[in-house]
């Protein structure tokens, strides 16, 4: 019985954008698992086997940081995943390196991408949510040179100040790149 009630109050909560205890403990032992699951992907070449390639936007840009925001550091995608209008809690479409002063990667979060009309073909009406959260939209034409997608970035590998599922992270840096040399393609 008390289920019942509490579950329904569960998602009220939710819904109204207040985040109770239990959901908080659910998110994080959610995460947790993801952070498991992933743990073999913190080696690029695990990655690749697995059929993730290193993107580039259009210019050719590896590293994808954003001017007075932070970055969000090199992205190796799953092509196949990103295009098939699913998305799978355990199977992120992409992982997310930061390279470190001598250009070694280290896995800092993962990214979940799906491109909207795949999404729509899939018989999706509303964009798509996990963890709570509901994915960023990103139209065309953009900088990645991809038709429109949406996307959710989860912090699980390294500390986000801006919040576990922020787009940017403030702490993630690009080395060797000049800000503003970039800068026209992040607004």
């Amino acid at each position: 019985m008390l289920r019942r009630i509490v579950a329904p109050m569960a998602s009220l909560a939710l819904l109204a954008g207040i985040a109770t205890p239990a959901y908080a403990s659910w998110c994080r032992s959610d995460l947790e698992r993801l952070r498991q699951q992933t743990a073999k992907y913190r080696t690029v070449a695990v990655a690749e086997r697995a059929g993730y390639a290193k993107f580039a936007d259009v210019d050719g840009v590896t590293c994808i940081d954003m001017p007075g925001r932070g970055a969000m550091g090199v992205h190796y995608v799953n092509g196949a995943l990103a295009g098939d209008g699913n998305i799978r809690a355990r199977t992120p479409e992409a992982m997310v390196y930061e390279p470190d002063r001598a250009g070694r990667p280290h896995l800092v979060a993962v990214e979940y991408v799906v491109l909207r009309k795949a999404w729509t073909d899939a018989g999706h009406r509303r964009a798509p949510r996990l963890y709570g959260q509901t994915f960023d939209f990103t139209a065309s034409p953009n900088r990645y040179g991809l038709p429109p997608f949406y996307s959710l970035h989860v912090w699980v590998w390294k500390h986000n100040p801006a919040g576990a599922f922020s787009m940017w992270n403030p702490r993630v840096h690009c080395p060797g790149r000049p800000a503003e040399s970039h800068a026209r393609h992040h607004s």
